[in-house]
């Protein structure tokens, strides 16, 4: 499964209890839009480290990282790496 899919697939399911899936494009901000709140950006944070076995540290959780499906998997992808 493609990142982009799986983070979408996540919020759908776990922020936004949708059964339509993610509603949004992929560059829509997460804050801008309602996407999240910080309680809900917890939830991001451990889905990151569960599902792709990366460490995310406090001072990456900022918007560059965490604020639209396309900042998630660009980050995912340069954790990887």
């Amino acid at each position: 499964m493609q990142i982009e899919e799986a983070v979408r697939s996540f919020i759908a399911e776990n922020i936004l209890f949708s059964g339509n899936g993610y509603p949004f494009a992929d560059e829509a901000s997460f804050m801008e839009e309602g996407v999240v709140d910080s309680m809900n950006v917890l939830e991001l944070v451990m889905f990151v480290e569960e599902n792709y076995k990366i460490t995310v540290e406090d001072h990456e959780v900022v918007p560059d990282n965490f604020d639209s499906v396309s900042k998630l998997a660009g980050y995912i992808r340069s954790k990887a790496n």
